[in-house]
């Protein structure tokens, strides 16, 4: 039996671009996914790139890295991503107060600017006048987040990658379990984003990564045009993911919904003239839990009515997915104690902008590299797991 020098977990963007990274440093990968069709959370994100969003040493650091990344990627991957700059349109409600929203971002690297309702519809035509009482703006990059991930596997398999289509049921020390055979692997990264947890429990690993079930509308293209991606200035789904991971324990069993769940009404459309309409965010314990597609389809539709009245009613179909995440820190990266051999690189806070620059530098340290950003990473998951 063929024994790899690592194992990638998940073919979202974040195995993706882990194994391409770990390929082209020499490794022999195998990159095991469960879909044909990957249904995860890169198939259904916005694709927005929040490279101004950097607000300590680190993200900041990080954020330069990913534009820079970027800009190349097309040529390096040798496939148009869709990589582009818009304008970031954060609504304020017409209930809140403008100079308290621009505040919360003053520790970005680029402040987003705070415009009058009148500017925000200059920028943004569709948007309804009457429910805000102001919006910030930002240069904002985009790119189409299933074609990079496609992008990534086709090069990943040009330098040697391997990829199988395999549902991925135990982890051990060296060699992954799946439905029909069992694989050898030096090393095996768990990319599986909101299934990482419950893969990882299956292998007896307790671990502080969560999900949400995150519901969006896509459309098919259509003729009306959004100018902008527009998002609310207070993203509710922050608080959600701190508030419901207060008590790890309510995560260990499914049927629990730790707090209630929320919308950020938002829209982008895509350089084809679709759009995603979104997005409700649910804690709810059960990774395979069901939700009611029809009453959340209305919710969203309400919701979005109000901000941008013309997408309240265009046809579209409702998809749901899973997204991970950690409550303190950027990203869940590093070996496992646990289990030799095993390592978690998942729950990305800003994941289309740090997944690709992380993959980079990760792939650099584990080929017996030193790398700064990835050391101090592990540090601080170190002293926060024993603090």
């Amino acid at each position: 039996m063929k024994t790899y020098d690592w194992i990638v977990v998940g073919a979202g963007i974040t195995g993706a671009a882990l194994s391409y990274e770990l390929a082209k440093t020499g490794f022999s990968v195998l990159l095991l996914e469960q879909n044909e069709i990957a249904d995860n959370a890169t198939r259904y994100s916005y694709g927005g790139l929040a490279y101004w969003s950097g607000n300590t040493p680190i993200t900041r650091q990080l954020c330069a890295d990913a534009i820079a990344r970027y800009q190349i990627l097309p040529q390096e991957l040798d496939a148009d991503i869709e990589f582009r700059e818009l304008d970031l349109l954060l609504t304020i409600p017409s209930t809140s107060d403008p100079e308290i929203a621009a505040k919360s971002y003053a520790n970005c690297a680029i402040p987003p600017r705070l415009l009058t309702v009148t500017e925000a519809g200059e920028l943004e035509p569709l948007l309804n006048r009457d429910a805000i009482v102001g919006a910030l703006t930002v240069k904002h990059g985009h790119i189409h987040p299933e074609k990079t991930t496609q992008a990534y596997i086709q090069a990943f398999l040009r330098i040697g990658g391997e990829i199988q289509i395999a549902q991925v049921l135990d982890v051990f020390t060296n060699a992954v379990k799946t439905a029909t055979t069992t694989f050898a692997s030096a090393n095996v990264a768990i990319c599986a984003g909101g299934l990482s947890r419950q893969l990882l429990k299956a292998a007896g690993i307790p671990i502080k990564l969560y999900f949400t079930h995150a519901e969006i509308i896509q459309t098919p293209p259509v003729d009306l045009r959004l100018s902008t991606l527009v998002m609310p200035a207070n993203i509710q789904r922050f608080q959600l993911e701190a508030q419901s991971t207060q008590v790890d324990e309510l995560w260990n069993q499914p049927g629990n919904e730790p707090v209630p769940p929320i919308l950020d009404a938002g829209a982008i459309q895509f350089q084809d003239g679709s759009l995603r309409i979104g997005q409700i965010s649910r804690t709810l314990t059960d990774p395979h839990a069901e939700v009611n597609s029809q009453a959340s389809e209305q919710w969203l539709r309400t919701s979005i009515g109000k901000i941008l009245p013309a997408l309240e009613n265009l046809p579209g179909t409702w998809y749901h997915c899973l997204v991970a995440f950690n409550p303190h820190r950027l990203a869940l990266i590093g070996a496992i104690p646990e289990l030799e051999g095993v390592h978690i690189f998942s729950g990305f806070s800003n994941p289309l902008v740090f997944v690709p620059p992380l993959a980079q530098r990760f792939a650099k340290y584990v080929s017996s590299k030193e790398d700064e950003i990835i050391s101090q990473l592990l540090s601080d998951r170190s002293a926060k797991a024993s603090g």
